[in-house]
């Protein structure tokens, strides 16, 4: 009987190749394309966020078209310049017997008129306030920048001591959002009555990893504002405020401040949005500052011998 032999079918080729091998370095190649697409829109998505954060970060309002007068305020225009020349622009807005003076730095976006409810809230305690437009903002001079915003700040301070003739412990440094950190850059190098930051980051970086928590933001980052460095050397009274609603800034990172800076200090929660919390909180926030300015009282009998920060 004849044998029969099994005939196995010979392999497809493709060009002298197997199919099969033909379509894994299809597939193979197809995968490095796609990655390397992939990382070529990383890699430009990271330019674009390098070369944009100035305008992320800065968000200033030219066009002024309110005043306190439309809070029932009465205010005297501050004008003052930086140390490196720029005309800078701010409102004085005095209570009656007043003690003390607010220094009011405020966030990144629009400029002094978007924030006449926090300065009515400063009134109503019975506290003056003088707050000011950095550069670039409103009718201040020039383009905002991380020096030059330190450097206004320190403007309208020695406004306050040259013009107003006030004296540190008659005046409090308070900051909100971005202005946190710049208040508390200008409470390391002088000397004040005390330190408040509402909503306030720890750094720039660390708000940074919140918002592109893929992206190396340490190696990106062209700004600084290290607020939880800035803290560790204050040693005034520091009153921290922070909302657990905050979409913007992480509560605990209000935490991370408050851990770090040095006694006397006070910690209070309140709630509601970034830009709303101390109108959503309207009671706690002001007991809150009520019993803090209370506490300032007897630290100064406490502390007669003591210098401020």
């Amino acid at each position: 009987m004849p044998s029969s032999k099994l005939k196995c079918p010979r392999p497809l080729l493709t060009n002298g190749r197997p199919l099969s091998v033909f379509l894994n370095t299809i597939m193979s190649s197809l995968l490095i394309f796609v990655a390397l697409v992939l990382l070529a829109a990383y890699g430009a998505w990271g330019l674009t966020l390098f070369f944009i954060q100035p305008k992320l970060l800065y968000n200033p309002l030219r066009e002024v078209t309110c005043t306190p007068v439309a809070m029932g305020l009465d205010f005297e225009d501050a004008v003052f310049t930086s140390s490196d020349g720029l005309r800078l622009s701010g409102w004085y807005i005095p209570a009656q017997n007043s003690e003390l003076t607010i220094l009011l730095c405020h966030g990144n976006a629009g400029n002094m008129m978007h924030h006449l409810e926090i300065i009515n809230a400063i009134y109503n305690l019975g506290i003056s306030c003088l707050i000011f437009d950095y550069r670039g903002y409103g009718d201040s001079e020039g383009r905002p920048s991380e020096k030059g915003t330190y450097l206004d700040a320190e403007a309208a301070y020695k406004w306050l001591t040259d013009v107003k003739k006030l004296l540190p412990d008659e005046i409090i440094i308070f900051g909100r959002s971005l202005g946190g950190s710049i208040a508390a850059h200008l409470a390391s190098k002088v000397r004040a009555k005390a330190l408040v930051l509402e909503s306030a980051f720890t750094s720039y970086v660390d708000i940074g990893r919140k918002f592109y928590p893929y992206m190396p933001v340490r190696w990106f980052a062209r700004f600084s504002y290290r607020t939880i460095d800035f803290i560790k050397n204050i040693h005034c009274p520091v009153l921290l405020i922070y909302s657990k609603d905050d979409e913007i800034i992480p509560f605990e990172l209000g935490l991370r401040l408050y851990e770090a800076a040095n006694e006397p200090k006070e910690f209070i929660e309140i709630s509601g949005s970034h830009n709303g919390s101390f109108i959503e909180s309207n009671k706690t926030y002001e007991q809150a500052w009520k019993k803090w300015l209370e506490l300032l009282k007897q630290y100064k009998l406490q502390s007669t011998h003591q210098k401020a920060c």
